[in-house]
């Protein structure tokens, strides 16, 4: 038993009370295919269970002859209002924005919260656009780096020369002092305060530290 029509936009639900009669979708390809056509409805499979009303038809598509009314075989569905369904669908669309452009205020308060959001677009403009992008930077920072290692490596090497060499100019220095090569005094004129008051033994112990000791892995 129908329960309603296939067309787009009728409502005619069947009803014994009222005259309108209820058609199935013919079996041969051909005329199914005409059929579907006419009813203009996007991506429309019919079934077994499906219906057009007979709001559809003009009367002469009926034979009348017998006690119900039927379509005769050439019959096509020909009156459609799809004038009225599309108006409806636009009303339906225009009532949806509508309820929520309600939701969003449009006064002073919203405009400035657009404007304040399109100043912190502008303020993180560094943000990257797509995942090429930030691995490109992601490879450039770490190349970046690196090259920063290797020469903080550089100069940690140089600093552990230059000291190993002020170590064993100092030692020398004392030693040749110690014993009598140099004068008293030398060393005050030709080391830095700092070194020059250390005795010979504390620098011994670090020339030592400095000859067992290894640069850090960067």
């Amino acid at each position: 038993m129908p329960t309603n029509c296939a067309a787009a936009g009728c409502a005619t639900t069947y009803n014994k009370h009222i005259n309108i009669s209820f058609h199935r979708f013919p079996l041969d390809p051909k005329r199914r295919k005409e059929w579907v056509r006419l009813v203009r409805r996007k991506n429309f499979v019919p079934g077994k269970h499906t219906f057009l009303c007979s709001k559809h038809f003009e009367a002469s598509c009926f034979d009348l002859t017998g006690q119900t009314r039927r379509l005769k075989m050439d019959a096509v569905p020909t009156i459609f209002d799809f004038c009225t369904h599309i108006k409806s669908m636009k009303l339906k669309s225009r009532n949806l924005l509508k309820k929520n452009s309600s939701c969003t205020p449009n006064g002073p308060s919203n405009l400035k919260s657009n404007i304040s959001s399109q100043q912190v677009l502008l303020e993180h403009s560094y943000a990257f656009r797509n995942p090429m992008e930030a691995k490109k930077r992601i490879i450039k920072l770490e190349k970046e780096i690196a090259s920063l290692r290797r020469k903080m490596k550089t100069c940690l090497q140089k600093e552990r020369r230059a000291t190993r060499r002020w170590i064993k100019a100092t030692c020398l220095v004392k030693n040749l002092e110690a014993n009598n090569i140099l004068l008293k005094g030398t060393s005050e004129h030709l080391l830095p305060t700092a070194l020059n008051s250390l005795p010979l033994e504390d620098f011994k112990i670090l020339e030592q530290d400095q000859q067992g000791k290894t640069l850090p892995i960067l």
